[in-house]
């Protein structure tokens, strides 16, 4: 049976990776010609999975940093898969980034040529930092070396920087009023944690061979998932009820959310199979772990539709009245759905973090099945 799974998911990843190699191709070729953004809606699901990448990956960074930096033993489980995760996640955000700009080719500029004065500068000075110590961190930990307690150190405040600066990216935009919010450095940091929380808790509650670290990891992932999720919600509700309660300017965007034509998105997939099936699994089944891997994996999965509620809602309602009807044209249009073409880099990106995944896991000593007795750290 489980060689019959393993196939069966071999193929499911292949077939992503074909399909989302013809996207790449397509977006070699023909730039971005057959997406389905334009002159209004300018961000569309290639930065939707940027921030959901990149957040799994800082989640996942300052999980590792709990017991690497805070000796919180809890974790230790879940510790070398965390740097996994990050690690994978910050190539995949930067991958679906780059893929999404318009030259990709000038991306080193803002190493070269940076101006202090712009946030997107100061995040991938950041990201930089970042990842420089990601890696060194990840070679410590695989190597056993004592001195990944200072590196983790270092890295927190570079994380929660990042983290946080994709969430002051948009609320530094002030022209978008549903993003000009204090609170979405906060939102960004907690969607980090919770992800990557959901993703490592799925991860690890199907590995093939489990120990008492890895037990006691699964636990301790399965509350934390629960007190995220709880937070999230009533961050939600509190940015939510305040808006539409006074009909400020940000209300027609998260109405827009709420009852809009892709209100599915924000009330089945993230709602009932990203919160309320998550919850009731782990509340009503708390000893079992395929119970705790599939809550784990609903909630990693299905935090990309926060991230398409936070970027997508924001671009289309019009700045001013009637601006919908005064010009109109192919790429002027308030009206935004992903194309295959879009789906197919996305498919892409996914293929490349789970064949990462994989071979991290196989060959990197990640997994307890896979490391010899006495190199844990």
């Amino acid at each position: 049976m489980r060689s019959g799974i393993r196939t069966l998911l071999m193929l499911l990843w292949g077939a992503a990776l074909l399909i989302g190699g013809y996207a790449l191709v397509l977006r070699l070729t023909q730039g971005h010609r057959p997406a389905a953004y334009g002159s209004y809606v300018v961000w569309g699901l290639g930065v939707a999975q940027y921030i959901y990448f990149a957040g799994l990956s800082a989640g996942a960074f300052i999980l590792s940093i709990l017991h690497y930096g805070f000796g919180w033993k809890r974790l230790e489980g879940a510790a070398r898969p965390a740097l996994l995760v990050a690690c994978v996640g910050l190539i995949a955000g930067l991958l679906s980034i780059w893929l999404d700009l318009g030259h990709m080719g000038r991306a080193f500029l803002v190493l070269i040529r940076p101006n202090f004065s712009s946030m997107m500068t100061w995040m991938i000075w950041l990201y930089t930092a970042y990842a420089i110590v990601l890696a060194a961190m990840t070679y410590l930990a695989w190597k056993g070396d004592r001195r990944v307690k200072t590196l983790a150190l270092v890295g927190l405040p570079l994380v929660v920087g990042f983290s946080g600066g994709a969430g002051a990216l948009f609320a530094t935009v002030t022209a978008r009023p549903v993003w000009n919010s204090g609170l979405y450095p906060v939102l960004f940091l907690l969607g980090a944690l919770l992800s990557a929380s959901g993703l490592l808790l799925g991860l690890l509650a199907f590995q093939e061979r489990q120990t008492s670290a890895t037990t006691e990891s699964i636990a301790t992932l399965s509350k934390l998932a629960i007190g995220l999720l709880a937070a999230d919600l009533v961050l939600e509700w509190a940015e939510y009820s305040v808006a539409l309660w006074n009909g400020s300017a940000e209300a027609a965007a998260l109405s827009q959310t709420l009852s809009g034509p892709y209100w599915w998105v924000f009330w089945i997939i993230h709602i009932l199979l990203g919160a309320a099936v998550p919850i009731a699994l782990l509340l009503f089944a708390p000893r079992s772990k395929p119970a705790a891997g599939i809550s784990g994996f609903l909630v990693a999965a299905t935090y990309l539709a926060v991230r398409l509620n936070i970027v997508i809602p924001g671009q289309i309602t019009p700045e001013l009245q009637g601006l919908e009807r005064s010009f109109t044209g192919n790429r002027l249009s308030f009206t935004y759905s992903p194309a295959a073409f879009e789906w197919g880099i996305f498919l892409f990106a996914v293929a490349v973090a789970v064949g990462l995944l994989w071979a991290g896991y196989r060959y990197l000593l990640v997994s307890p099945a896979t490391r010899k007795e006495g190199k844990a750290v």
